[in-house]
């Protein structure tokens, strides 16, 4: 990190930074700037909150405060060769220009206390929000990264003093959690999946082979659609009824899965019916070692019964994992064999972690740990260890009071931004038997939790001195949950990850070659990487990441269910709702088509008077600030709201608009999803563009109520589209509609009014 900056700050700066909170000062030192949503409202520090778990996991051993110390590695020369030498900077970094924070008050206009009274009942709410208002990004809004900007959080704690204890190489297998270790020859898909071994042809094939695909549907799921680029394509359906055992889930998972699913089971738990019918049929396809897609994962329905799930597949192939590699330290000891002389040893990739589970909020992060350790403890008397859990609790967990009971906001809002919302986080899970180590350094981790951004700063980009993603390297179990959030953070962060992934490390980081699997050095890890992905819509930006970077040699099952009625049936306000068509020559010109198509054909519609109170919804930011400029350059009289605005310019804004005194409201749907607001007044609403989120549309269309003064005659929408748009179309007007409407080749001027 940069110094703060020189002694001879004035006086007023000196206030105004004493008088930030934590979260503030950790903002300012990661960005080099306020945050834009924050609202200065109380002087007090916040004091760090500890969030309690349930009773059965309250024993904790003690927490290390004692700094990250670095790990002994043995190298083995004779095949550093064939890695990459990296030369080691020592050169400190320059030093970073302090930004100057220039808080300057609005004062409103007589009659704005009407507007804000919505503003001042979330005030207090404003500290949860202020990390998530703003998209996750190191980069400021022109793409660059802003002065003071840190590759790495200030003074991140890891967990030096639990390392031999959680070391891999020095523990054995205890006797009475052995099982069966010849996993080699078991009908374990972990087992089947791991040890499968692919031929260099089929490797150079994959490149050029067509994608296989096949439909099913299946009783829950619906409609899926399985597709490989190997092999012949094998599907199969879900069994009426599964039995634990049949499963091949480790041990203690099979008596304390019942007892931590609980919640979700109608009847009383047992081993027979022991998942939902939705956990039961996305299990079967994690625990064959399929990549899979499930668009359908909302936070008011089926959130939390599928991440109980997932945690399941990952402590259970975890545990499988390290099972296996301890058993081979101690047949090795035992036998005295030298490790070279036997392939049934490669046991390991070319570094530890081989979990990374990618959550937007630490809240989600916290709930993974707590239920970790539900399925490792269960209701066994003997308690699991968990090291450094209360520092754990306290940085991600959160006090329900700073939440005010009188914030107003949609169900699915609350859902959402519940708990500890801080985006900018990153920390490695050790497993070994009955012991789980928080904190863990990433080398010495089994599983990874971070956010996008988290993974953003220390992955780094071109150029920077300060990278790594050498842990990314051996990942066999990737899991995206929320992905529709990323969207609205920044979905840059996902694509550089993605590019990262399981690439070959710049360093040994003390591995035994000898025990690593030889498609891990042959570069392939990326074809044995089960990448599961959970979001709450159909996107072309999600389907284009599962499509590119899921090379899954099990193939790969996405959920291609279409909407029948749409979100239009939401709309409780009488409204004719027209979409207008615009014929773009390819994808790569919808941006610029659709800018022309509304300067030219659109908008000089709305520039009389008559057609005053006009919103218009951008979904993009960049266009946006195109729309902006172009009203600013024709001196047209608008105001505009982004997730950049001050409060007071929103409160202006919007007093503004509700009086008349700006004909036109440029409104992001970002500001839209991070905040809520009801915008009053709206008598004209243009979508320049359908929104990401389906139910937007019918929020927005219901905002034309908020102010009924007799003109819900002359009230109109209006929608921009493309044959490009087709999966928001369906979302919005059901898929018959969209059909209907894509098969024109003229511009469609549709009249439909919103069902009450």
């Amino acid at each position: 990190m940069g110094k703060r900056g020189s002694r001879s700050r004035s006086r007023s700066q000196s206030q105004l930074l004493n008088s930030l909170t934590k979260k503030q000062k950790k903002h300012l030192r990661d960005f080099g700037e306020e945050h834009p949503f924050y609202d200065r409202v109380s002087r007090k520090e916040a004091k760090p909150q500890t969030c309690q778990l349930s009773e059965s996991l309250d024993t904790s051993s003690s927490e290390s405060e004692a700094e990250s110390e670095p790990e002994q590695v043995s190298v083995y020369n004779r095949l550093l060769a064939t890695l990459k030498d990296v030369s080691k900077e020592d050169e400190e970094e320059e030093e970073e220009e302090d930004s100057v924070i220039d808080a300057t008050e609005m004062n409103l206009e007589d009659g704005d206390s009407d507007i804000i009274v919505e503003e001042e009942m979330a005030v207090e709410s404003t500290d949860m929000q202020k990390n998530a208002a703003l998209p996750a990004n190191p980069k400021g809004k022109d793409g660059h990264r802003p002065p003071g900007t840190s590759e790495e959080s200030p003074e991140e704690f890891t967990d030096a003093k639990h390392e031999s204890l959680f070391s891999l190489e020095t523990n054995f297998l205890e006797e009475e959690r052995g099982g069966n270790c010849s996993l080699k020859a078991s009908q374990d898909p972990f087992a089947q999946h791991v040890n499968k071994e692919l031929k260099e042809k089929e490797i150079q094939a994959v490149a050029t082979n067509p994608k296989t695909t096949h439909q099913l549907k299946w009783p829950i799921l619906g409609q899926l659609v399985f597709s490989s680029r190997f092999q012949q394509l094998e599907t199969f359906k879900p069994p009426k009824d599964i039995d634990l055992k049949s499963l091949h889930l480790q041990k203690p998972l099979e008596s304390t899965w019942i007892k931590t699913n609980s919640q979700f089971l109608s009847g009383p738990p047992n081993s027979s019916s022991p998942f939902t019918p939705l956990q039961k049929e996305l299990f079967l396809i994690m625990n064959s070692y399929r990549d899979l897609f499930y668009p359908e994962r909302t936070a008011l329905k089926k959130g939390e019964e599928i991440r109980h799930v997932y945690c399941l597949h990952v402590i259970n192939h975890v545990l499988k994992a390290n099972a296996q590699v301890l058993a081979n330290n101690s047949r090795c000891q035992s036998q005295k064999l030298g490790l070279g002389d036997d392939d049934d040893f490669r046991d390991q990739g070319l570094t530890r972690p081989k979990v990374l589970i990618v959550v937007p909020f630490r809240e989600a992060a916290l709930r993974v740990v707590q239920l970790f350790i539900s399925l490792l403890e269960g209701d066994s008397k003997k308690k699991i260890i968990v090291s450094n859990k209360k520092r754990f609790n306290g940085e991600y967990g959160s006090d329900p009071k700073e939440r005010p009971p009188n914030l107003k906001r949609p169900e699915d809002y609350e859902a959402v931004f519940v708990g500890n919302i801080d985006d900018h986080f990153r920390t490695g899970v050790a497993i070994l038997q009955r012991s789980i180590r928080l904190y863990a350094p990433f080398y010495s981790s089994d599983i990874l939790i971070a956010s996008p951004l988290g993974l953003r700063t220390i992955i780094g980009g071109e150029g920077e001195k300060k990278r790594d993603f050498d842990f990314l390297s051996s990942i066999e179990l990737l899991i995206i949950d929320q992905a529709d959030i990323y969207l609205m953070q920044n979905w840059e962060h996902v694509l550089h990850l993605m590019n990262h992934m399981n690439l070959l490390p710049l360093d040994s980081h003390g591995v035994d070659f000898s025990r690593v699997r030889m498609w891990n050095l042959n570069n392939w890890s990326k074809y044995y990487r089960q990448t599961l992905l959970f979001g709450a819509l159909q996107d072309a930006q999600i389907n284009s990441v599962f499509n590119k970077y899921c090379v899954n040699v099990q193939g790969q099952v996405a959920v291609r269910n279409v909407p029948m009625t749409g979100c239009i049936s939401h709309v409780l306000v009488q409204l004719p709702h027209v979409f207008q068509r615009m014929e773009p020559e390819n994808l790569a010109s919808v941006i610029d088509a659709r800018f022309n198509f509304f300067v030219n054909k659109i908008l000089p519609q709305y520039r009389d008077a008559v057609m005053s109170h006009t919103l218009i919804y951008v979904p993009s930011y960049f266009d946006f600030v195109r729309l902006r400029n172009y009203f600013k350059k024709e001196e047209l009289n608008f105001t505009h709201i982004c997730e950049y605005t001050q409060k007071s310019g929103v409160s202006r804004a919007r007093h503004f608009f509700l009086q008349g005194e700006k004909q036109f409201l440029l409104l992001t749907e970002r500001f839209h999803f991070y905040k809520r607001y009801t915008i009053k007044g709206i008598r004209n609403l243009i979508f320049y563009e359908l929104p990401t989120y389906p139910h937007f549309y019918s929020e927005v269309c219901n905002m034309l109520q908020a102010t009924t003064r007799g003109e819900e005659a002359a009230w109109t929408c209006t929608v921009l589209y493309s044959k490009y748009d087709a999966q928001r179309l369906s979302a919005v007007v059901g898929v018959e509609r969209a059909a209907q409407m894509l098969q024109s080749k003229k511009n469609v001027h549709l009249f439909i009014t919103g069902e009450r």
